[in-house]
């Protein structure tokens, strides 16, 4: 467990990029509350930071002591690499000397990026985490799930989910205290469950009949086309949920107990705070 140090870093001045996102406008309210000038930036927002738009990317950086840098649309994505190389490059040239990354768990593409970004020299944190109980009631699958339909390409494979506030948590202590810089925290919710589990639980905490229906890889990717997506990004998107969803992350970790000091929030507990009946 981190050893919890006066919070020297309160006044800090940080850089959230995705700052309108699940966890950038979380973490953005935390460090706030913490005495931290907080400079939230977004493609529409007052601090301007686009992932696409590099040019964004220095002024957003500048006056900046740390930043909380989460990629868009993730880290194992095209292009990530040489993402994380120059945004390093601008932010150890505007002194920015700590950063904490969002990367995703069991994503071997996503490692690369962090290494790019490491590379620049600045405190570099890590933050992998797995798949956020979130995306249940505020992502793409919020408006399936509200309708009584939960379809995703998982099949009887059991993830364990964490909750977007300890994600928020943690990553707030790695940048307003010490000790964290070259680490990797692999943070995950308390047990696994697979998708049919999640249905169950959001049926019983709404009152309504919820029911998983798993899909194929192609059926999911022609669905998300459906909803607006280019089919490039949708074949990405899919392929890539089916990789994390093989398996291979059906195992949960300590990481958020070791830097909070207490155990992450259970789904359950999430599911009666989000769908009360």
């Amino acid at each position: 467990m981190t050893t919890h140090t006066n919070d020297t870093n309160s006044t800090r001045t940080v850089l959230v990029t995705s700052a309108s996102g699940k966890t950038g406008r979380r973490v953005a309210e935390r460090l706030q509350a913490r005495g931290a000038t907080v400079r939230a930036g977004s493609r529409t927002g007052t601090v301007r930071f686009d992932w696409e738009d590099t040019g964004t990317w220095a002024p957003a950086l500048e006056g900046a002591d740390a930043a909380y840098v989460n990629y868009y649309p993730d880290l194992a994505a095209p292009g990530a690499v040489a993402a994380m190389e120059h945004f390093g490059r601008l932010a150890v040239a505007a002194g920015v000397r700590r950063l904490t990354l969002l990367s995703g768990r069991g994503e071997p593409e996503a490692v690369h990026a962090e290494e790019a970004l490491r590379a620049s020299g600045a405190e570099l944190a890590v933050v992998r985490a797995s798949f956020f109980a979130q995306n249940f009631n505020e992502g793409a699958m919020a408006d399936g799930v509200a309708a009584g339909t939960l379809a995703f390409p998982a099949g009887d494979t059991a993830e364990p989910f964490i909750d977007a506030d300890d994600l928020a948590d943690v990553i707030v202590e790695t940048l307003t205290r010490d000790g964290h810089a070259g680490l990797v925290h692999e943070v995950t919710g308390p047990r696994l469950l697979t998708f049919a589990e999640v249905a169950a639980e959001i049926s019983r905490a709404s009152g309504r009949p919820v029911a998983y229906v798993p899909m194929s890889e192609a059926e999911y990717a022609g669905l998300l086309v459906r909803f607006g997506l280019p089919e490039p990004e949708a074949q990405w998107l899919s392929g890539l949920f089916a990789t994390l969803l093989d398996g291979h992350n059906a195992t949960v970790t300590d990481g958020v107990k070791r830097v909070l000091g207490r155990e992450p929030r259970d789904f359950t507990a999430f599911a009666a705070g989000a769908w009360n009946a």
